[in-house]
């Protein structure tokens, strides 16, 4: 019996410092899903005080996960881990059957679960913790009681700082396909694909076509055909695929993903929202970059209206082009944000309180 309660705590604790990892060193994206429930919900008035929801829960998570795996003060981790399952179990519960939001996120995006996926994972958990709850007072510490706290509370307060650190500047690993190394000139909209199946009435035959791609307009061909079903095939990933309207309604993803020199994507998903001080830096940079024959343009959700009311207001010049919010988010954890590509291939992703000097820039990598 022994080794079942080591084995359920040892494994607890690894899901619940893995879950708690990949969240907290993204915060930003963990606030989006906080969001999304609070939208699901009807209190999007909640949504200030998302942060410090996404912060707490993942340093609790961590800290629970640290406790479990070292048997560190479970007596008192117990009845905190108990109710923190019930609670995670009738949520995603109303996720996997009500798909109340479309990703629930309970391991970032470093592990993708569907709805159904998160909960059925949630109640194999429930049937080790219940049992850890009632074998609390038989988990026997290295330490004392006061050891254990102070250890915990050391451990909180140095992943309080990471995820903070990965707020204030870029998360130190990045699960997104639009991290540093990856090649991106893929997310650009492709043809989505629409197939019907139709079945002959007297022989019971069905066939699938590409539509239109089939004979729809002939009668005779009609009479003996009935339609049966249609499936779609699209094969582009909704937070991924890359728009970029011009201000004639154009989509010029393509070829600006595909520019084969160096090119510059400042990502800027809510200009309202924006630090402003970082888009002045942004602009001395763009006289550098521009003089120097280099694209760079700036990518927003912002209505093309309120993009003009900005640029006049803000003495902007570079060019904007419209995209989705959902993908920029993807793009980069920063509003706004600077990501350095060329032929496709990111090279470089900057946070607003890191952006770089043009002569910084040039010596890593333009002119090695």
């Amino acid at each position: 019996m022994k080794t079942v309660r080591t084995l359920f705590r040892i494994v607890t604790g690894l899901v619940f410092i893995f879950s708690g990892f990949v969240k907290g060193i993204d915060p930003l994206g963990t606030v989006y899903r906080v969001h999304d429930y609070f939208l699901a919900f009807g209190a999007s008035w909640a949504n200030d005080f998302a942060l410090f929801l996404t912060i707490f829960l993942c340093v609790l998570e961590f800290t629970l996960g640290i406790s479990l795996l070292f048997n560190l003060w479970i007596r008192k981790t117990a009845w905190v881990l108990l109710p923190l399952m019930t609670f995670f179990t009738i949520l995603t519960f109303f996720d996997a059957f009500f798909n109340m939001v479309p990703d629930c996120g309970c391991f970032g995006d470093a592990v993708k679960l569907t709805n159904m996926e998160t909960f059925l994972k949630n109640l194999a958990l429930m049937a080790v913790v219940i049992p850890i709850f009632i074998w609390r007072n038989r988990f026997k510490s290295l330490f004392k009681p006061a050891g254990d706290r102070i250890l915990l509370l050391s451990i909180a307060i140095l992943f309080t700082g990471l995820s903070m650190f990965c707020l204030w500047h870029l998360p130190v690993i990045d699960f997104r396909g639009w991290k540093v190394g990856a090649q991106v000139n893929q997310y650009v909209e492709s043809d989505v694909d629409f197939y019907v199946t139709y079945k002959n009435r007297h022989t019971g035959e069905t066939e699938e076509f590409l539509a239109p791609d089939y004979p729809w307009n002939d009668s005779t061909w009609l009479a003996d055909w009935i339609f049966v079903s249609q499936r779609v095939e699209d094969p582009n990933q909704d937070d991924m695929t890359l728009l970029a309207e011009d201000v004639d309604g154009n989509n010029m993803a393509q070829s600006l993903l595909n520019i084969p020199d160096y090119h510059f994507f400042v990502i800027a998903y809510d200009l309202d929202n924006a630090d402003q001080k970082a888009f002045q830096k942004l602009e001395s940079l763009f006289q550098e970059i521009n003089d120097a024959g280099y694209s760079f343009v700036c990518l927003t959700s912002t209505m093309p209206d309120d993009i003009s009311a900005f640029k006049k207001k803000s003495g902007i010049t570079f060019d904007f082009y419209n995209s989705d919010d959902v993908v920029l988010k993807a793009m980069i954890r920063s509003n706004p944000g600077l990501i350095l590509l060329k032929d496709g291939k990111v090279l470089e992703k900057w946070h607003y309180n890191d952006f770089p000097e043009w002569e910084q820039v040039k010596e890593k990598f333009i002119l090695r």
